[in-house]
């Protein structure tokens, strides 16, 4: 079923996600060691103002991972942001644009659309990209105040590309499964009822019409149980409405068991609930409707909802033919049930 973008990019966008803060405490622990390394590595090629600023980096990012498990958003990405470019700042003024420093910078684009919304993006692209260009024009200008020899150079290099290529590798490896999960997240919203689990009754139609299909390639018949919750209303006045979606949720885990795996199961509204029996004749159809039944009668309720409220269910049960359509076989079961209803309740008929 197709979603439009924009809940989409909003599930993406929550950046008090819990896997998010885990995410960004991961990789203010990552950039910490990074910065160890960059220590030790800038003493040894003779650049102690660099090597130094690596501890100044490993304090902020230590402030980050509390700020994070803490949830406080604005300082956590006020301090990176800070620390990534004044870092980068400080790589290319000592040791040239050559070092590769400027590269941290772009593991904050796909960052920044997935954690504010669009203008605020377009801001912060802004300022990155102006960051961006002035780096590139001071290394025109500005001679390297710590310049190293271009072997050592190559190796700075060499390290800052392969650190920001695993990163973003990671960053852009957990953003895709955050969109995969979001996407079956808001999948799952549209095609199913929220208190029962069971489908919906839009998605329990488009399920139904591809079963009509198969049925009259193989020239097969659907059986078709409308189900209703005897004195449903009576539970919700008497009990209240929370007792009443504690049933509903009961109701359909009892439908879930009677079925057969291929059988589909649908909230059809309100206390009434539609099977689809594919490939079952009116017979069988009976014989299921009255094996649910007698699976509520036995149910204990007490003992699983807490009251004794013992509901029973009326079903009216059709045969869906392959040259009809599922409207008219619902209103045959339809028809059916509020004979059953009449009839004395707890009961099938057809």
């Amino acid at each position: 079923m197709s979603t439009t973008n924009e809940p989409l990019v909003s599930e993406l966008g929550k950046f008090r996600r819990p896997e998010f803060w885990q995410v960004f405490m991961r990789c203010a622990q990552v950039a910490s060691l990074i910065d160890v390394a960059f220590f030790f590595l800038f003493h040894a090629l003779g650049s102690p103002i660099l090597a130094w600023f690596n501890v100044v980096s490993v304090a902020i990012y230590i402030v980050v991972y509390y700020a994070s498990k803490n949830r406080r958003k604005k300082i956590a990405v006020s301090l990176i942001w800070l620390e990534v470019i004044v870092h980068a700042a400080l790589g290319v003024a000592l040791i040239g644009w050559g070092s590769g420093f400027h590269y941290y910078l772009f593991m904050f684009i796909p960052a920044i659309f997935l954690s504010t919304s669009f203008k605020p993006a377009l801001v912060a692209l802004a300022v990155l990209f102006a960051c961006l260009i002035g780096l590139d024009l001071m290394s025109w200008f500005i001679e390297p105040i710590e310049p190293i020899n271009a072997f050592a150079l190559k190796i700075v290099h060499m390290f800052n590309m392969s650190v920001v290529f695993f990163m973003f590798s990671y960053l852009s490896f957990y953003y895709l499964t955050t969109a995969r999960r979001a996407q079956k997240k808001l999948n799952i919203m549209a095609t199913t009822d929220p208190l029962t689990e069971l489908y919906n009754r839009r998605h329990m139609n488009d399920l139904v019409d591809r079963a009509i299909q198969h049925s009259t390639n193989n020239n097969q018949v659907i059986g078709i149980i409308l189900i209703d919750i005897d004195h449903f209303k009576k539970i919700n006045d008497l009990y209240g409405h929370k007792v009443g979606d504690d049933v509903l949720i009961k109701v359909s885990e009892i439908l879930k068991k009677e079925v057969r795996k291929q059988d589909l199961i649908s909230r059809w509204g309100g206390e009434e609930f539609l099977i689809t029996l594919p490939n079952s004749s009116l017979v069988d159809t009976q014989l299921s409707a009255e094996r649910i039944r007698e699976a509520f009668v036995n149910y204990n309720w007490l003992n699983e909802v807490g009251i004794d409220v013992s509901p029973t269910i009326t079903a009216g049960i059709s045969e869906l033919k392959h040259t009809e359509n599922l409207d008219s076989a619902i209103a045959r079961a339809d028809r059916a049930l509020y004979k059953g209803k009449e009839g004395g309740r707890n009961r099938v008929e057809s």
